[in-house]
């Protein structure tokens, strides 16, 4: 289905980009032809992320650029740094946090740790790439992380819902407010995709009262290639009619569940095992 020059000659910035889904994403975006920037703020990291593509796909063309998304000002200088070498195409906003706790006990800055990356990171970055495409005439392309959450709401996850249902709002709120001037906003809201280190954060064990496959429709998990396949998809000309959309990908899950994912084990834990899994 996809050509191995769909995605050529666009230029895509994934923050978060040097781990998790957003690698996953970003080698598929090499795949498909595009130039790919990949955004965070361990250095480090970026760098063995754009090592390993340049190794793994001849002729990759990947760049790296250190930026916090929770600050403004880092954002403006990461768009200055990107727009030096010519224009995005493509902002995929894909930085975000997540963790587990009851929502009584968390303090301002717990919330803020969510909310900086997911929501003011988001619309930073957005309102940073944005005004450069309204300035040059340019069209432009936002793809947004989101979750099946900011439908359902979920337990012990709060700040994440709520971010992310605020991320859907930008995206609709701008898809009508910049539609006529060629930029088009669209969020994904994946489910269950395996990464390292985040699965056990946020699944720990004794959260769930049944297997998490047993949740899906499909019963199985997702492929990192089916959802990089949809990101891709929704950074290509071929769906340029589609704007303000939220697309799930998670086999059915958020329907199966009512209320969607609730981690209803944890909601008779004890005091014992909530410092566990702090200690944890």
């Amino acid at each position: 289905m996809f050509e191995r020059t769909l995605l050529a000659g666009k230029k895509i910035l994934i923050t978060g980009g040097g781990t998790g889904l957003g690698k996953s994403i970003g080698k598929r975006y090499l795949e498909l032809g595009a130039e790919l920037v990949i955004a965070g703020r361990r250095k480090e990291v970026l760098d063995a992320t754009a090592a390993e593509f340049r190794e793994a796909i001849p002729g990759a063309r990947v760049a790296t650029v250190q930026a916090d998304v929770r600050n403004a000002e880092s954002v403006e200088a990461m768009m200055e740094e990107i727009w030096s070498s010519g224009p995005l195409d493509v902002l995929l906003c894909n930085a975000a946090a997540n963790f587990i706790a009851r929502t009584e006990t968390l303090s301002p800055r717990a919330v803020d740790a969510v909310l900086d990356i997911v929501l003011h990171g988001s619309f930073y970055c957005t309102i940073a790439a944005g005004k450069r495409w309204i300035a040059e005439g340019r069209p432009g392309n936002v793809i947004s992380t989101v979750s099946t959450p900011t439908m359902t709401g979920s337990a012990f996850t709060a700040p994440s819902a709520a971010a992310k249902a605020g991320v859907l709002a930008m995206t609709r709120s701008l898809a009508v407010e910049w539609g006529p001037k060629g930029i088009r906003l669209n969020c994904v809201a994946p489910g269950l995709f395996p990464t390292p280190g985040a699965w056990e954060q946020l699944y720990p064990p004794g959260s769930q009262v049944e297997p998490q496959d047993k949740g899906v429709p499909l019963r199985r998990f997702g492929d990192h290639q089916e959802l990089a396949n949809l990101y891709s998809y929704l950074a290509s000309d071929g769906s340029g009619y589609i704007t303000g959309e939220m697309v799930v990908i998670d086999g059915g899950r958020w329907m199966q569940g009512v209320g969607g994912p609730s981690f209803r084990a944890m909601q008779d834990w004890t005091e014992e095992q909530w410092q566990e899994l702090r200690r944890g």
